[in-house]
């Protein structure tokens, strides 16, 4: 296993490369600031964890406090628009003691000699910020588009039951209203409405192991993608309706670092030793492997497949798997190396440990990869979820940002120069995502406020200026 080592030289590559796509020259900073076409009087956000302003896998005051939201309203605000409230949380630590599943947020540590996220206690039980409200950042960590429709999602009594959310028990209205009720209630003259990731993120955070499985693109309202989207989007803006808006579709989730930044093939200088005595332990295996494919019971293409073969030296061997969509051949695991196409999760790096066995002797669980067959589920969903989106935003009349190439483009070597600095999707050191992996940091989210900006700019006249990523705050350093 390699180690996450962040040296002074990538730290320097940071703030001196100029070499990539410039956004700084888009900007109307020097032009007089007006609504355009569109009222900003009072501007609420609907989404999920993107929106809040999750990050290094917790909510917390300062990541709430950089979120894309909250940056646009302080733009809106130079032209009429009014206050803008977020549910903020009790701490700079995050998660709930009387939660199990909900640590506080990572920070970057010495491990071992090494720096690496480690997770830090939660900082807080659970509590209930109602009489603060209302909120205008409606963003809520979790929730899938059908969830924003839910009555009852609010409800702390629904918590045992998986029916409701305990960061919308922090401030909805009531035990039996919706996040869209809540944000209808406050009239709102213009929305924001970024939501439909988790629809798919969640079955490729874990695998696809079946504990999160992707929303289903056709449907009943509540069940299938296109038809609650679509009505979600026509509860915002019903016929007739005055209201401006702006919806943004779905990133690629295997752009991210937390599907990235582990090798599909892992593991390198194996001394001879131990690919001796890992060839030796999978012997039988290979065997019973070749008697399947002599009574047919796999193919040769799947016997190659299987094959389990370790070499040593430089050579990038690939980490041991269990994939669930082999052929089951009675008696013989579902065992396979991972190739070049296959996604090792980021949490694979805790346990990706020859010495102790890790993706060699003992197989990778099926959490923590995504092979290639599930990631091109994840792919086919997004690509019809985003063609959905797309084609709702036009038949409203409304603002439509393309967050998908955003992230490509932030994905790309060239990355994205705001000023002299270049982001990228490079774990840790490309200054855009947080410790988590799949969540921005405060720069990462200007990055996306900016786009936003642009994008309501260009439809409705506005001239919102765009705000100075380098300002905001990136991964911060022990």
């Amino acid at each position: 296993m390699k180690k996450i080592i962040i040296s002074t030289f990538a730290i320097s590559a940071l703030l001196f490369t100029t070499s990539c796509e410039d956004d700084f020259d888009t900007d109307v900073k020097d032009v007089q600031v007006t609504a355009g076409e569109a009222d900003f009087s009072k501007y609420v956000a609907l989404g999920n964890s993107l929106t809040s302003g999750y990050r290094d896998g917790a909510l917390y005051v300062d990541g709430q406090n950089e979120s894309y939201p909250s940056m646009i309203s302080m733009q809106m605000k130079l032209a009429g628009g009014g206050e803008f409230k977020q549910p903020l949380m009790p701490n700079n630590t995050g998660g709930f003691t009387n939660l199990p599943g909900f640590p506080g947020k990572l920070t970057l540590q010495l491990v071992n000699g090494s720096l690496a996220p480690v997770e830090s206690a939660p900082g807080a039980a659970l509590d209930n910020v109602k009489a603060g409200g209302p909120y205008q950042n409606l963003g809520v960590p979790g929730a899938k588009v059908a969830h924003l429709l839910a009555p009852g999602y609010g409800n702390p009594a629904n918590l045992p039951l998986g029916l409701a959310n305990p960061y919308y028990t922090r401030f909805a209205t009531s035990t039996t209203s919706s996040v869209v009720a809540d944000a209808l209630a406050q009239n709102p003259t213009f929305i924001s409405l970024w939501i439909g990731n988790n629809d798919v993120l969640g079955y490729a955070t874990t695998g696809g192991d079946g504990s999160n499985p992707i929303t289903p693109v056709d449907g009943a309202v509540g069940v299938g993608f296109n038809s609650t989207y679509t009505a979600l989007v026509s509860a915002l803006f019903p016929s007739g309706t005055t209201r401006k808006g702006i919806i943004a579709n779905i990133p690629t989730v295997t752009n991210v670092p937390f599907f990235t930044r582990v090798p599909a093939m892992p593991l390198t200088n194996l001394t001879d030793a131990q690919v001796t005595q890992l060839n030796g332990g999978y012997a039988q295996y290979n065997a019973g492997l070749a008697q399947a494919k002599a009574l047919g019971a796999i193919n040769d293409a799947e016997y190659q497949r299987r094959l389990i073969k370790f070499t040593a030296g430089a050579v990038a061997n690939g980490a041991v798997i269990v994939d669930k969509d082999l052929t089951a051949v009675p008696g013989l695991p579902k065992y396979r190396q991972t190739t070049s196409k296959d996604l090792i999760l980021l949490p694979a790096s805790k346990v990706l440990n020859p010495q102790a066995g890790g993706g060699t002797s003992n197989p990778l669980e099926d959490k923590l990869v995504l092979t290639e067959a599930e990631a091109a589920k994840v792919l086919t969903a997004t690509t019809a979820y985003n063609t959905t989106i797309k084609a709702v935003a036009e038949s409203k009349g409304l603002a439509f940002v393309d967050m998908n190439a955003k992230m490509t483009e932030l994905n790309s070597k060239s990355g994205i120069l705001w000023d002299g600095v270049k982001y990228t999707a490079t774990f840790v050191t490309g200054g855009a995502f947080s410790l988590d992996g799949v969540h921005l940091t405060g720069r990462g989210y200007a990055i996306v406020a900016n786009e936003f900006i642009k994008t309501i700019n260009m439809k409705y006249k506005s001239t919102l200026p765009q705000v100075d990523p380098n300002k905001y705050s990136g991964v911060k350093f022990p």
